[in-house]
C-alpha cells in the first residue's frame, strides 16, 4: 500500500500522517530507552527530545484539522521496533524512518497542491522544512558514529558539544493542539 494515495482528500491523508507522527514519537522513545539501557545518556537524551518533537508535529496536525473544523480521529500506531543490534543500528534505523517520513510529507504536499487545497499546502510547508533539518541532523549523527569507529564516548562528546544548542524560536510554526492560543 503506498504511503500517499493521491485520490484521497487531503484531510484524510493528513489524518493518516498524524498516526505516522505519533508512531515516530514512540519509535524515538523506544530507541531512547534502548540507548539509555546501553548507558549512552547523550544519544538517549537526543532521542527523548526527538520523541517529544515528533509528538508535537502530530499535535500540530491535529490542531490544523480542528482549526478547519474537520473531523479528527486518533487511532493506533504502526509497529515499533525496540531492539537493535547496536547503537549505530538504532541511529541508522532512525535515519531511514526520517527519510521515509520525508517521502510521506512530500507526497502529502503534492496531494494538497494537486487537489487545490492551498491552505493544506501552506500548512505542510513548515513540516517539509523540518524534515530537511531532521534528515540532515540524523545523517550527521550517523556519520559521526561511523567516524568514531566504535568509540561511543566520542559520539557522546559530539552530541553534548554540537547538538545541545538552544532551539531557535520559529514564529511560523503552527500551534500544537492542547496549547493556549496566542
Amino acid at each position: 500500500m503506498p504511503d500517499i494515495e493521491l485520490d484521497r482528500p487531503f484531510p484524510t491523508l493528513l489524518t493518516a500522517q498524524i498516526r505516522h507522527g505519533f508512531t515516530a514519537a514512540q519509535q524515538y522513545l523506544a530507541a531512547a530507552v534502548y540507548l539509555d539501557a546501553n548507558r549512552l545518556p547523550q544519544l538517549a537524551k537526543h532521542c527523548y527530545g526527538k520523541s517529544e518533537e515528533q509528538r508535537g508535529h502530530a499535535l500540530r496536525m491535529v490542531q490544523y484539522l480542528l482549526d478547519r473544523d474537520l473531523d479528527v480521529q486518533i487511532g493506533g500506531l504502526d509497529e515499533i521496533r525496540s531492539t537493535f543490534e547496536s547503537p549505530r543500528a538504532a541511529i541508522a534505523f532512525l535515519l531511514e524512518t526520517e527519510q521515509h517520513r520525508s517521502t510521506q510529507i512530500t507526497g502529502l504536499a503534492r496531494a494538497a497542491r494537486e487537489s487545490g487545497d492551498y491552505l493544506g499546502e501552506r500548512f505542510v510547508q513548515w513540516f517539509l522544512k523540518e524534515q530537511v533539518e531532521d534528515v540532515a541532523r540524523m545523517t550527521t549523527l550517523l556519520t559521526v558514529i561511523d567516524r568514531a569507529a566504535d568509540n561511543l564516548f566520542d559520539v557522546e562528546e559530539f552530541i553534548a558539544r554540537e547538538l545541545r544548542v538552544p532551539q531557535r524560536i520559529d514564529n511560523a510554526t503552527p500551534r500544537m493542539a492542547g496549547t493556549a492560543k496566542n
